[in-house]
C-alpha cells in the first residue's frame, strides 16, 4: 500500500455507515461500505483476469459514482486507469485501445454491445454504483505478478486538452497525486462537513483530483451528476446541500444567460454553497462581477493543468483579487523572458511564459515530444505575469498569440474588453491570415438573444467600444457573428478550428 492508497481506504471504512457519494441521475447514495463492496467484486475480477501492478486499463464511462470504486480497486492493486472521454465513437475507441496495446477495456453495455473485440474475454459487472459495467481483458495474462502499488506507480494516465495540436499522455504518480491532494485539500479549506457537486467530465483531472480525491482525504462527500445543465444545476446543490463545486468560464457564461437557471436559483437562492471553483480558462472580469451580483457565491479561480496533477495557483479564500489566477500554493513558479527565468517572489510585473516544477508536477511526458521540459522546470506554454501582490495574471497562450505585422495581440486582452458588452453572450478571438499584415485580430461573437440587437448594430458597438478601449492594433479587424464555438470535452475553445470556420465564413461572404 502507498500513503493514497492507505490515507483514501481508512476514510472510506472510517465512513462505512455514512452516505458520502451520491448519483444524482439515480437520486441515490452510497455509504463507505457500498464503496468497498463495489471494491472488492472489482478486484476479484481483476485478480481472476491476472491483471497485476503496472497494468494499464482504458476507460469510456460517462460521470458516475463508479469512477470511485473503480480507482480505489485499481490504486490499491497497483493497476492503472486511463479514462477518456464519454464521447469517444466505438471505432476512436478500439484504434486508442489497439495502439496503446493495453490488456484490458473497462466500458457501460451500451458501448459493449457496438464494439467487437476478438480475443478480448468480457465480464459483465454489477455493481451497486453502476448496474451494467462491462469488462474486456485479453485471456492468458502472466500469473502471480505482484498487485502491490508503490510510490512510483502510477495512479492516472490523463489526456492533455488537445486544443493546440494532439493530446499528450501525462502518467501520475501515486506520490504525485498525494500531494497533490493534500494541497487541494488544504487551499480549498476542505472538511468532513463540506459536499462536492461534481459537473465537470470524470474524465479530467479537475474531478480526478481536485474535486473527488481531495474530498476523500478530507473525508468529505461527493455528489456526481451526469453532466451540466443550466436548468439543473441549482437544483442539484440543493439535494445534494452542496458546499463547493467546480465550473469554467463557458458555464459561468450559461449561467448568466439561461433563463432556467437564473428562475431555479431565484426560486430557492439559499444554499450552503462556500464557493464556486472557475479555471480551465481566464473568465473576464466583467463576468466574474456578474456572477458574483446575481448569485452571490464567490468564484474561486486558478490555475493548473494536467502536468501538474492539479492546480498551481488558488485565490485565497479570504484575499480572493478578481480577475487574477490567485498566488502559488506548493508550487515553484517563475516567468521565462529575455532567455532566463524570473522567480517568484523577486521579481514582480515581469510578462513571459509561465513555468513550473514541484512534487506534484511531472518531469516527462510518457511518450513523444520532451521540449517543454527544460532546465528543471516545465514550461506551460502559458503567458502572464505575477503582480506586485504575488497574484498571477494570465495573459494567454504562447500558441494563440496574434502576430498582426509583428505587433503580437493577447487574445484574452481583446476578449475582456469586448466581453463588457452586455448583448455577448459569449467571444473568441483569433488570428485569420492578411495578405498584408500576415495575421489580423479577428472576433467571433455569440449575441444574447435577449438583448434583441441586430448584428448590424451589434458590430458598430463592439468597434467602437474597441477602439475605445485598446489600442489601435488590438482591435478586431474583421467581426463574425456564430451560433455556437467548437468546444473540446471539457469545454476549452478549439481555437484553430475556429479560426478555420471564421475563413470559410469569409470565402462564403458571411
Amino acid at each position: 500500500m502507498t500513503r493514497l492508497t492507505t490515507d483514501l481506504q481508512a476514510n472510506i471504512q472510517k465512513n462505512q455507515n455514512r452516505n458520502i457519494l451520491m448519483d444524482l441521475s439515480r437520486h441515490l447514495w452510497f455509504t463507505g461500505q457500498d464503496i468497498e463492496d463495489d471494491v472488492a467484486v472489482l478486484q476479484k475480477c481483476f485478480r481472476a483476469s491476472n491483471l497485476a501492478g503496472g497494468d494499464r486499463v482504458l476507460m469510456r464511462l460517462a460521470n458516475s459514482p463508479v469512477y470511485i470504486p473503480i480507482n480505489q480497486a485499481m490504486w490499491r492493486m497497483g493497476i492503472t486507469p486511463h479514462p477518456v472521454s464519454a464521447s469517444t465513437p466505438a471505432r476512436e475507441l478500439l484504434r486508442q485501445l489497439d495502439e496503446l496495446e493495453y490488456p484490458a477495456l473497462l466500458v457501460d453495455q451500451q458501448m459493449a454491445d457496438e464494439i467487437d473485440l476478438p480475443g478480448f474475454q468480457s465480464f459483465a459487472l454489477n455493481l451497486k454504483t453502476m448496474p451494467d459495467l462491462v469488462f474486456f481483458c485479453k485471456p492468458g495474462l502472466a500469473a502471480g505478478r505482484s498487485c502491490e502499488p508503490t510510490e512510483e506507480s502510477l495512479g492516472l494516465i490523463l489526456s492533455t486538452s488537445g486544443t493546440t495540436g494532439k493530446p499528450k499522455q501525462v502518467g501520475l504518480t501515486h506520490a504525485m497525486m498525494r500531494a497533490a491532494a493534500q494541497y487541494d485539500k488544504d487551499s480549498h479549506r476542505l472538511t468532513p462537513d463540506d459536499t462536492v457537486l461534481v459537473v465537470m467530465p470524470m474524465f479530467h483531472i479537475n474531478a480526478q483530483m481536485i474535486l473527488t480525491t481531495s474530498s476523500l482525504l478530507a473525508g468529505g462527500r461527493i455528489a456526481i451528476a451526469p453532466k451540466f445543465s443550466a436548468s439543473r444545476f441549482w437544483g442539484w446543490v440543493h439535494e445534494a446541500d452542496a458546499s463547493w463545486s467546480s465550473i469554467v468560464p463557458t458555464i459561468v457564461m450559461i449561467l448568466l444567460k439561461n433563463e432556467n437557471a437564473l428562475a431555479a436559483y431565484k426560486a430557492n437562492p439559499q444554499n450552503r454553497l462556500r464557493f464556486i471553483r472557475c479555471a480551465s480558462a481566464m473568465l473576464p472580469v466583467a463576468r466574474h462581477k456578474q456572477f458574483l451580483e446575481t448569485y452571490h457565491v464567490p468564484l474561486l479561480e486558478g490555475y493548473g493543468m494536467t502536468e501538474s496533477c492539479s492546480q498551481c495557483t488558488l485565490n485565497p479564500l479570504d484575499a480572493i483579487k478578481i480577475g487574477s489566477a490567485g498566488k502559488p500554493y506548493h508550487t515553484e513558479m517563475a516567468i521565462f523572458a529575455d532567455g532566463k527565468y524570473h522567480e517568484y517572489g523577486k521579481e514582480s510585473n515581469v510578462k513571459g511564459e509561465i513555468c513550473i516544477k514541484g512534487h506534484h508536477v511531472i518531469t516527462h511526458y510518457l511518450s513523444g515530444s520532451q521540449k517543454d521540459f527544460q532546465n528543471g522546470w516545465f514550461h506551460t506554454g502559458d503567458l502572464g505575469y505575477f503582480d506586485e501582490d504575488g497574484y498571477l495574471w494570465l495573459e494567454g497562450r504562447i500558441k494563440h498569440l496574434i502576430n498582426r505585422g509583428g505587433e503580437k495581440v493577447s487574445p484574452i486582452i481583446v476578449e475582456n474588453v469586448i466581453s463588457e458588452l452586455p448583448f455577448v453572450k459569449a467571444v473568441a478571438v483569433v488570428p485569420t491570415p492578411d495578405e498584408f499584415y500576415g495575421e489580423v485580430v479577428t472576433a467571433a461573437i455569440v449575441l444574447d438573444p435577449r438583448a434583441g440587437i441586430d448584428p448590424q448594430q451589434a458590430r458598430q458597438q463592439i468597434d467602437e467600444h474597441c477602439r475605445k478601449n485598446l489600442a489601435s492594433y488590438r482591435c478586431p479587424s474583421k467581426i463574425f457573428f456564430v451560433d455556437q464555438f467548437p468546444l473540446n470535452p471539457t469545454g476549452k475553445i478549439k481555437r484553430p478550428e475556429l479560426a478555420a470556420e471564421l475563413v470559410q465564413l469569409e470565402k462564403q461572404g458571411a
